[in-house]
């Protein structure tokens, strides 16, 4: 097996990569007791130029690099994801990615490709797997059993070596055989904006003031708001500086009971469900009235707006229907994921506006689906069931 432990190794290696057009990477991490993922394991592969050799066992341009390594640099490897002339191939990139920005200092892998967002491009579904598309376009059957194996753990097995470095090396082929397809449809910028959002660095920046965001509530009480606000970045920045996971300080559905009730007291803190009165007299219920009070003694133009949501008119629902089936039929024609093309907020907006700011009304989803979109919402197109299908009946 191809495990790199030393750092003139891992150096050596990553020289030999410069002059490749692409390399595939991977990689295995831990996250189940930690904030911050865990690296355990970084699987490189560069393009295979002698198919005979490989077969041979003499595939020099795949290797595993054994992040736990005592005294391993990885600084050669940073260097390499940084260069400009070598593509990246990810597949489902995001997690890998976000690792790299935490241990790069804010800087990304550039250029990238997914295979995933290709896959979905060229009509292999939405959010297809990576044994989905080794079995059709390779041929390849990727064994699973140590998909959940525990990566921090040393000596690795040659099981666990041999399924992590299939992860890069089905990577070649499937992201030549999505490359040609792209190419060959004309399709190779649909990806730009999809890969654009994965090397944003705003994209994995862990900024605790806006961690309530991502909470999902339907309120729309200011108040609410500002306290939701206040706990849930008090709470990331817990998370962060014990590097535990956000829930084991304090969970979702607790974070919004306090915003509901806004407790000011130990005792009021003390009801709110799974904490009691051993928190909330502890370090953890200080820090947690504290967010209240700093949320309760802001300028109420200062808490925050509730999140924005179109005015859709009455009596949209059937024509939103109705671009539902648009989407869907425009798509399978197409041979595109409909993720892709729009949301079900798209929809909404479209119905209710010919200019609403929706990715689906510019560039090349406009040309897929939204120049039609508008064309049935004017009664410029008709829908009709034609045997199993849908046909489009110009008006």
């Amino acid at each position: 097996m191809s495990l790199i432990t030393d750092s003139q190794t891992l150096a050596d290696f990553c020289a030999r990569l410069r002059s490749a057009s692409y390399i595939t990477v991977d990689t295995e991490f831990l996250r189940d007791t930690t904030y911050w993922p865990k690296l355990c394991l970084v699987q490189i592969g560069g393009p295979l130029a002698d198919d005979a050799a490989a077969a041979a066992g003499g595939d020099d341009n795949v290797a595993a690099i054994d992040a736990l390594a005592d005294g391993l640099d990885m600084q050669p490897l940073f260097d390499l994801l940084r260069d400009q002339g070598v593509l990246k191939v990810f597949h489902s990139g995001r997690q890998d990615m976000e690792i790299f920005y935490n241990l790069m200092d804010g800087d990304l892998p550039r250029p990238i490709f997914d295979t995933q967002v290709a896959a979905m491009v060229c009509g292999f579904g939405e959010q297809v797997g990576y044994d989905t598309l080794a079995k059709k376009l390779v041929g390849a059957q990727i064994d699973k059993s140590s998909r959940f194996a525990d990566w921090s753990k040393r000596p690795l097995t040659d099981k666990q070596l041999n399924y992590a470095l299939s992860d890069v090396t089905h990577l070649r082929q499937i992201y030549d055989a999505l490359r040609a397809q792209l190419e060959r449809t004309g399709r190779a910028s649909w990806l730009d904006e999809e890969m654009a959002i994965l090397t944003d660095p705003a994209t994995y920046r862990a900024d605790p003031e806006l961690a309530w965001q991502r909470l999902k509530t339907r309120s729309s009480d200011r108040k609410y708001l500002a306290v939701l606000r206040e706990v849930a970045a008090w709470r990331e920045r817990e998370a962060q500086r014990r590097n535990v996971p956000r829930n084991r300080v304090i969970r979702d559905e607790q974070i919004q009971d306090i915003a509901a009730h806004a407790p000011r007291d130990q005792a009021s803190l003390a009801r709110t469900r799974g904490l009691g009165a051993d928190f909330a007299r502890g370090r953890l219920g200080e820090g947690v009235l504290g967010a209240v009070e700093s949320a309760l003694g802001q300028p109420k133009e200062a808490w925050p707006q509730p999140p924005y949501k179109p005015d859709i008119p009455p009596g949209l629902g059937p024509l939103i229907e109705l671009l539902k089936v648009l989407l869907k039929t425009k798509c399978e024609e197409h041979g595109v994921a409909q993720k892709l093309v729009a949301t079900s907020q798209d929809l909404e907006q479209i119905a209710a506006a010919d200019d609403a700011d929706v990715a689906a009304l510019r560039g090349w989803r406009r040309e897929v689906f939204g120049e039609d979109a508008l064309r049935l919402k004017h009664g410029k197109l008709a829908l009709a069931a034609q045997g199993r299908g849908v046909r489009l009946i110009e008006l």
